[in-house]
C-alpha cells in the first residue's frame, strides 16, 4: 500500500508542480504590471472573488450539476441502447453511424439557441442539450467496445451452447466496460460544459447565467473564479468515475 501511495504520490507531482509554477508566474505577471488589472486579475484577486461570492457561486453550482446529472444520466441510458442495437443489428451501425459522426461537426453554441426558441428558458433545453453533447462519445466507445471483444472467447461459449445474451453479460459488457468508462469521463466533463453554454442563452439561475452578469459588470476577478469552479467541477467528476470504474472492474486492478 505504501509503494502504491508513493508511485502515486510521483506520478501526480510533475502536474502540481507545473500548475503551482503557472500560478506563480500569474501572479508575478500582475504585480509587475505587464497586464493591466482590469484584464487579468491576480490570483489573490480570484480568490477573494470565490470566497466573497461562495454562497452564490454554491447555489449557482447545484442548479448546473442538476442539469449536468439530468442530461448525462438520459445520455448515458439513451447511447447504451443504440450501442447495442449497433451491435446487435450491423445494419442499423451502417445506417446511423455515419450520421453520428457528423453530428460533432455541428457547433453547440449552433443549437443551443434553437432549443431555447423550441422548448423555452427552463430546464428541457438545457437537458436536451446536454444528452446531445454527451451521447456521442457513450455510444461511440461502447460500440467500440463491443465491436472489439474476443472473438475465442465468444466462439468458446457459442460451443458451449451460449446464447446471445450470455455472449454479451459475459464477454462484451465486460470487455466494452474501459472504453465505456473513458468515454464517460468525457462525457461528465462535456455535460459541465453544455450545462454552463445552455445557460449562457437563457435561464434565470446556474454558472452560466452567473458567469453572464459578472461579464456584464466587468467583475473580471469574479469571472475567473466561476471558471476555475467550473475545471474544479468537471474534475472531482471525472475523478468519482474513475473511483466507480476501479470498484465495477476489479480484474483490471489484479492485472497491474
Amino acid at each position: 500500500m505504501k509503494k502504491r501511495r508513493l508511485s502515486t504520490i510521483r506520478d501526480k507531482l510533475p502536474a502540481a508542480l507545473a500548475l503551482a509554477g503557472l500560478v506563480l508566474v500569474w501572479e508575478l505577471v500582475c504585480l509587475t504590471g505587464l497586464v493591466p488589472g482590469y484584464m487579468l486579475p491576480s490570483p489573490v484577486k480570484v480568490v477573494r472573488a470565490f470566497v466573497g461570492d461562495f454562497g452564490l457561486l454554491m447555489e449557482n453550482s447545484a442548479v448546473t450539476l442538476q442539469e449536468a446529472f439530468l442530461g448525462l444520466v438520459i445520455g448515458v441510458g439513451t447511447g447504451f441502447v443504440f450501442a447495442v442495437l449497433m451491435d446487435a443489428f450491423p445494419v442499423v451501425r451502417k445506417m446511423f453511424y455515419p450520421l453520428l459522426v457528423i453530428t460533432q461537426t455541428i457547433p453547440t453554441v449552433a443549437i443551443a439557441p434553437l432549443l431555447v426558441l423550441w422548448f423555452g428558458y427552463e430546464i428541457t433545453p438545457k437537458v436536451v442539450l446536454i444528452v446531445l453533447t454527451t451521447f456521442f462519445p457513450l455510444t461511440v466507445g461502447l460500440t467500440d467496445g463491443f465491436a472489439q471483444a474476443d472473438a475465442d472467447a465468444i466462439n468458446l461459449l457459442r460451443s458451449m451452447g451460449a446464447g446471445k445474451l450470455q455472449i454479451f453479460r459475459y464477454i462484451k459488457l465486460p470487455s466494452a466496460l474501459p472504453q465505456f468508462f473513458s468515454g464517460l469521463r468525457i462525457a461528465a466533463a462535456y455535460s459541465v460544459v453544455g450545462a454552463v453554454i445552455s445557460e449562457w442563452l437563457g435561464g434565470f439561475s446556474g454558472l452560466g447565467v452567473y458567469m453572464t452578469r459578472v461579464r456584464s459588470a466587468y467583475a473580471f476577478d469574479k469571472m475567473f473564479a466561476v471558471i476555475i469552479l467550473i475545471s474544479v467541477i468537471s474534475l472531482l467528476l471525472m475523478a468519482l468515475i474513475g473511483l466507480v470504474e476501479r470498484a465495477m472492474t476489479p480484474y483490471r486492478r489484479a492485472r497491474e
